[in-house]
């Protein structure tokens, strides 16, 4: 087994290492989440905690890790002997992002199962987990259904396969802790709420630091055991201070005037439910355990804040997490006279955060201010841009050339109606278009490929029925051979690459015009967040297009591109989408199983070079023969329409909507669904 990086030797890093500590403590706080760009030492840290987290007694020979003292009495190794228990190291698990449902919550011997009546179970990870640390890295890249089956066992603290009427159950209580690069998607909000404290984490930008990171890396990879032993002092020092804290952490008093502090907190920022206030509480006494101290006080309940409230503020994904920590201070001070139960008033709380940095754990806490999410930019000066001329007229090139003009805010973002790529999928699963899918509602039945992971019971008896007689039946069970399984197919939803290529040419920099289209991106990219999409962004404008943004889960990443988008200049229609085409292609051979959705925003109209009407057409049926399903979101506006965007969705082989049509609630007309190249014949 290889030497972990020691926990000590980590530079930096404040609030990453004191979150985790913090949970090492009390573990009823509920797990943290480590958000931050990468090379940030986030798995570094999670893997060296479990060296410092006291060991665990457990039942002898219990794959379920079972306490001796108090044994779950429905423990599948159950029912358990009075025994002397065997301590070991609590367990950190890793649970893959790829990981299939069985490896998490464990395999059922289905055949067994029917055919001996035995419930002879494979234990998952979530099993393994249990009294331990289960760390999932990229959190926010786990399949949905894998979340579900998380958040279940994170509620409810044990685990329950169910299949076909048979079922286990074992407990899972364990420490949740995620890490993410937010680059890459944000989390569900379900999910998001039951991490317990959130720390933002970022490469230090102080030269002496950086330097320092990179001589103990370089030490500790030349010889892994040489340096654990060089910290193998400090490492103890900070064990025995973890023991310490938890035996303390029981006589630990919160009064009823922090406690009040808290709700009025929680109140002020207007988080959802109870759990923030349970959190924060479990969070102070933590604190003050950590600190030493037998009694909760202002400080303890300000940093509290500042590491379970940033993640519970988000109202949708292009929120910022973060807290107004003047507001902060202000709820604190108001609610401060109150603290204690003698009346003796606290010293106001630190504005720098206060908080015990003795030992690495100290210090900082939260992110920086925020303006609570508010990321509008100011509105550009400029002027409309004047109306062009139809195609092919002579001064139409130049009358669509104006200057760039600055961004514009987007409009209030609005519900959209359904748009799907037709026929079958088999990509990841999601919530867009149809599917064949591990989950779903069940359309018929075959014969299982590798493990049984579905059953199909009418289907198995129906196959094993005729054979009883041959196979010598003398009683009421059915003799059910390998051959006779069958597997259920099932459909459902899967997720789809939503491509926008975006016009931001003069010919929408009227500024009323261009706001009302960037909210309707908008509301599509909040629309492909909640339908668990991949997102790409190409603009075209002046002279060529480019990708603002390349495929990615990171809707809030497309959203903010988007806000700052400058307009102006020609319109080289042909351009975008022969550059959306070269994206698609990459994509294609990267993820093949996941299907495309082009959506076209523009209002059809092309400048620049010679025939560029015709020269888009061209580039629409380039995608057309390769049965990419699109959509034309048609921009155009004012009493006289030219009806061009409707000629490109027809290149296209696809449909065009007007921003009104888009609304879910527009009563303007149906949008059709999506249509791909030759589906008609």
């Amino acid at each position: 087994m290889s030497t972990p990086y020691p926990f000590t030797a980590i530079v930096g890093q404040d609030d990453l290492r004191l979150g985790l500590l913090l949970n090492a403590v009390s573990p009823a706080v509920g797990g943290v989440l480590v958000r931050g760009e990468k090379g940030t030492a986030k798995s570094t840290a999670v893997r060296a905690l479990a060296t410092l987290v006291p060991e665990v007694p457990v039942v002898p020979g219990c794959r379920f890790s079972c306490d001796p003292v108090a044994p779950d009495p429905a423990c599948p190794d159950g029912p358990h002997a009075e025994a002397a228990g065997v301590s070991r190291a609590a367990r950190t698990v890793e649970l893959p992002v790829g990981a299939s449902e069985d490896r998490l919550v464990g395999a059922l011997d289905i055949e067994r199962a029917l055919s001996e009546g035995v419930k002879a179970f494979e234990p998952g990870l979530l099993a393994d987990a249990h009294r331990g640390i289960l760390y999932v890295d990229e959190v926010n890249l786990l399949h949905d259904h894998l979340v579900d089956l998380l958040l279940d066992a994170a509620a409810m603290g044990a685990s329950y396969v169910e299949r076909e009427g048979v079922s286990v159950r074992h407990a899972a209580r364990f420490l949740l802790v995620g890490t993410m690069n937010p680059e890459e998607g944000e989390l569900r909000p379900q999910l998001l709420d039951r991490f317990g404290l959130t720390v933002e984490v970022a490469a230090s930008r102080d030269t002496d630091e950086r330097v320092e990171v990179v001589r103990r890396r370089l030490a500790y990879d030349d010889d892994p055991e040489g340096f654990a032993a060089r910290w193998a002092g400090e490492e103890s020092a900070l064990r025995e201070r973890i023991a310490a804290a938890r035996a303390l952490l029981p006589r630990v008093v919160l009064g009823d005037g922090v406690l009040r502090q808290i709700a009025a907190t929680c109140a002020a920022f207007e988080v959802d439910g109870m759990r923030a206030d349970i959190v924060m509480a479990r969070t102070a006494t933590a604190l003050a355990a950590w600190a030493g101290r037998e009694e909760v006080t202002a400080d303890d309940v300000r940093q509290a804040a500042l590491l379970a409230l940033p993640h519970r503020r988000r109202r949708n994904p292009f929120d910022a997490p973060g807290l107004d920590e003047d507001k902060l201070d202000q709820t604190l001070d108001e609610a401060g006279p109150q603290e204690n139960n003698d009346g003796d008033d606290q010293p106001d709380p630190d504005p720098d955060g206060g908080g015990d940095d003795d030992g690495g754990g100290g210090g900082g806490g939260g992110v920086p201010p925020q303006a609570d999410g508010d990321r509008t930019p100011p509105r550009g000066e400029s002027g409309d841009t004047p109306s062009q001329a139809p195609e092919g007229s002579p001064d139409a090139p130049g009358r669509s050339t104006g200057a760039e003009q600055q961004p514009v805010a987007s409009a209030e973002p609005f519900r959209t109606k359904m748009l799907s790529v037709p026929g079958l999928g088999e990509g990841a699963a999601g919530r867009r278009s149809r599917a064949r899918t591990e989950h779903g509602r069940t359309t018929g039945a075959r014969r299982p490929q590798g493990a049984l992971t579905k059953l199909h019971l009418a289907a198995t008896v129906q196959a094993a029925a005729p054979h009883q007689r041959a196979r010598g039946r003398s009683g009421r069970g059915l003799v059910v051979r390998r051959d006779d399984l069958r597997q259920a197919t099932r459909e459902g939803r899967e997720g789809n690459l939503v491509l926008f290529v975006v016009d931001a040419s003069g010919s929408m920099a009227a500024r009323q015009r261009m706001s009302a289209v960037k909210g309707a991106v908008l509301s599509l990219l909040l629309d492909a967040y909640q339908r668990r999409d991949k997102v790409g962004l190409v603009t075209f404008r002046g002279k060529e297009a480019e990708v603002a943004l390349p495929p990615t889960s990171s809707v809030d990443a497309a959203a903010s591109r988007l806000e700052s988008l400058p307009t102006g200049g020609r319109t080289p229609l042909a351009a975008g989408l022969l550059k959306a085409h070269d994206v698609l292609r990459v994509e294609r051979l990267r993820d093949p199983s996941r299907r495309p959705l082009l959506v076209v925003v523009t209002d059809g109209r092309a400048t620049g070079g010679p025939e560029p009407v015709a020269l888009a057409g061209r580039a629409g049926r380039l995608h057309r023969s390769e049965g990419t399903a699109s959509v034309v979101v048609d921009c155009e506006s004012g009493y006289v329409r030219l009806g061009l965007a409707g000629e490109l969705a027809r290149e296209l082989g696809g449909t065009a909507v007007t921003l009104d049509e888009l609304r879910a609630d527009s009563i303007a007309g149906l949008v059709k669904d999506v249509t791909a190249a030759g589906r008609a014949a």
